[in-house]
């Protein structure tokens, strides 16, 4: 007699949804996730599907019941909490939207808590649309199996940013200029963090001067070449997670 198949399987789709999540409290899909379910996933009653609310954790689910446009699913068993990201944040210079999209999806990826939009002279774009910058983070947290949706601050300009940036959290500078090798300033650094990168036209004269005087700023190098900023912000963030964040030993 072979084993009884693991349940949720493996393959089980994976979605947020509002909270809170608790056993046996029916849940109604609708919408974009209802389509997704119904007629790509061609879920069915007694299916399993991974609900996660930001807050609960996620769950697993049974199909009960399924309409023309919604479906109804049953929280069965508490998988896993929500998780405890890294306190790190990403203050990322807006890009042209590709880019930026980049960013967003795989600063979730790598377990960013807080991502920052940050607008600077040389920025082309000056703003995000928030719905779909949610959209592109939550989608790529179900992608990941992350448990806990990054924060999504509004895009603020740097002279902001810097006025108001608290005195128990290191900012580090991705200078293309030059500055201490990034993963010794990250290894050495104790306590919250944050990674400042730039715009596609790097930050100018002025904005460099301001970032060096502040006094939580520590400029960092990102080596020997000039990176993209979507390179920058991605490189950087997967650097600093093995040094100091949940790759590493330290980190968990």
């Amino acid at each position: 007699m072979g084993a009884t198949p693991a349940w949720p399987p493996r393959s089980a789709p994976r979605l947020f949804v509002p909270g809170p999540l608790s056993a046996g409290e029916p849940v109604t899909i609708a919408g974009g996730q209802a389509h997704y379910l119904l007629k790509v996933m061609r879920a069915a009653c007694g299916d399993a599907v991974v609900l996660c609310d930001d807050r609960t954790g996620e769950w697993a689910c049974e199909v009960t019941a399924t309409g023309k446009r919604d479906l109804v699913l049953e929280p069965r068993e508490r998988l896993r909490e929500r998780e405890q990201v890294p306190d790190f944040r990403l203050c990322a210079a807006l890009l042209k939207k590709p880019n930026f999209d980049l960013v967003l999806e795989k600063a979730t990826e790598l377990g960013v808590r807080r991502i920052q939009p940050i607008v600077t002279r040389r920025c082309v774009a000056d703003k995000l649309n928030p719905d779909r910058a949610l959209t592109i983070v939550t989608e790529a947290a179900e992608q990941c199996a992350r448990t806990a949706l990054p924060e999504l601050a509004p895009a603020e300009r740097l002279d902001a940013l810097l006025r108001d940036w608290p005195e128990d959290r290191v900012l580090f500078f991705a200078d293309e200029q030059g500055g201490e090798p990034a993963a010794a300033a990250f290894a050495a650094a104790k306590g919250p963090a944050a990674l400042l990168t730039g715009p596609e036209g790097g930050f100018d004269d002025e904005e460099r001067a301001a970032i060096r005087a502040h006094p939580q700023a520590r400029p960092i190098s990102l080596g020997p070449r000039i990176l993209r900023g979507e390179t920058a912000s991605i490189a950087a963030t997967a650097l600093w997670m093995a040094v100091a964040g949940d790759w590493s030993a330290a980190g968990n």
